[in-house]
């Protein structure tokens, strides 16, 4: 997709756009009438419906019955000729078996009499993924179907199609469903199954592979933060997993704290940029950005989380003035402790205005004066940060600079008088 949004194809063995590849699947379709594998089938949907419900009366096996398979190519042609509506469906083998090695479920064999005439070709011209997948995978050179177990039952069709064409299959890889925690198949029924939803909160895509890559195989070890190289020098069939994967959305933020943790303040700038933008947070640059977002980044999941996390350092924050006193302190401790660190913060050049510098300086005046957590520090960090759990005080002292500091810490002393 390119900048205007419109879907580019590149590559050698375009088109890729189904609807653009028509002439290529009706050719092949054209072969397997010729040469007897497929046939015209002129039943009409409320034939079939009938069919389907007898079927199911007798409780047999539901499928096409071979009403059409017989009928002669040039007699399907006049039919055609004359616009009788059709479909092309392939003639499936009716003796012996259909086996496959699977690279995860091992020697797989089905009985070809109980597989259905299976429609590749729709009344519209349109072929069905049975046609398609097969056709495209060939010209593609795919040398690997890797696929949802939910197509197994399609895979003897799909080896017959090959057969037909005279071409060699790929090798078939057959993947167990993700279910929920409730072991249910995940659906947007019971929450966010696209990875661009998770994406759109904030998951980062490094941890969302190494996620993904966990819920069906496992490296024999216990390893489990591995990058995408890693992934792909370590990864074997052979150790992929045959039972379901649930998908544990705690094990998900697990990962995804662990990579954000390891994000260099560059990277970490740039993946929120978006985010920043969309909260009007980027055009307000008199803050560094990189000591801002790392006040939150060891206390946070998502990116989302982290840039609605910082908010209280570009936003005018708001909260009850009872919240300026620790619980083993009084109003009064806490707006005489304010008072006076307002004082001495003044005092503290702009030089020594960080963490380091500020927590040094502090904490003497704090041991000289005989103060503590309650009538200092606490109501300190709230006044900075207007919230009851925040990062430290110095931490956001030094992000939101001499001048804004001390306009927090006085906004909170006229709180207090006030409440």
């Amino acid at each position: 997709m390119n900048k205007t949004g419109k879907i580019t194809q590149v590559g050698k063995n375009g088109p890729y756009i189904q609807s653009e590849r028509l002439k290529i699947y009706h050719k092949h379709v054209d072969k397997l009438v010729k040469d007897g594998y497929a046939y015209h089938c002129f039943c009409s949907k409320q034939r079939l419906e009938e069919l389907r419900q007898i079927q199911e009366a007798n409780k047999q096996t539901t499928g096409y019955d071979g009403t059409c398979r017989d009928i002669p190519l040039a007699e399907a042609r006049k039919r055609v000729a004359a616009g009788e509506s059709y479909v092309i469906r392939m003639k499936m083998p009716k003796t012996g078996t259909t086996k496959f090695t699977d690279l995860v479920r091992g020697e797989v064999e089905f009985t070809n009499e109980l597989i259905d005439d299976q429609v590749i070709l729709k009344t519209d011209g349109f072929p069905t993924y049975h046609l398609a997948v097969v056709v495209d995978d060939h010209l593609m050179g795919i040398t690997h179907a890797i696929r949802a177990e939910e197509w197994l039952p399609s895979t003897p069709k799909h080896i017959e199609l090959y057969k037909m064409f005279g071409w060699k299959s790929p090798e078939f890889a057959h993947l167990s469903l993700l279910v929920n925690e409730q072991r249910q198949k995940l659906s947007k029924r019971h929450g966010d199954v696209s990875v661009q939803d998770f994406i759109d909160k904030g998951y980062l895509p490094e941890a969302m592979i190494n996620f993904i890559a966990f819920l069906g195989w496992n490296p024999g070890d216990e390893r489990e933060l591995f990058s995408l190289d890693e992934l792909i020098k370590e990864f074997d069939f052979s150790k992929i997993s045959k039972a379901a994967g649930v998908f544990n959305l705690e094990k998900l933020n697990w990962f995804n704290r662990e990579y954000l943790k390891r994000l260099s303040d560059d990277d970490l700038v740039e993946r929120c940029k978006l985010l920043l933008m969309e909260h009007g947070q980027w055009n307000t640059r008199q803050y560094d950005m990189k000591k801002v977002l790392n006040l939150e980044k060891e206390r946070v999941i998502t990116l989302r989380e982290l840039v609605e996390a910082v908010g209280f350092v570009f936003e005018e924050i708001s909260y009850d003035a009872e919240i300026l006193v620790w619980k083993k302190s009084t109003k009064e401790e806490a707006k005489d402790g304010l008072g006076k660190l307002a004082d001495y913060l003044n005092k503290i050049s702009v030089r020594d205005w960080t963490k380091a510098g500020l927590e040094s300086k502090v904490g003497e005046w704090m041991q000289k004066n005989s103060l503590g957590i309650g009538n200092v520090m606490w109501p300190m960090r709230v006044a900075l940060s207007g919230q009851k759990n925040s990062p430290g005080p110095y931490e956001i002292a030094e992000v939101l600079g001499k001048e804004e500091a001390l306009k927090r810490l006085r906004t909170a002393i006229v709180k207090l008088l006030n409440c």
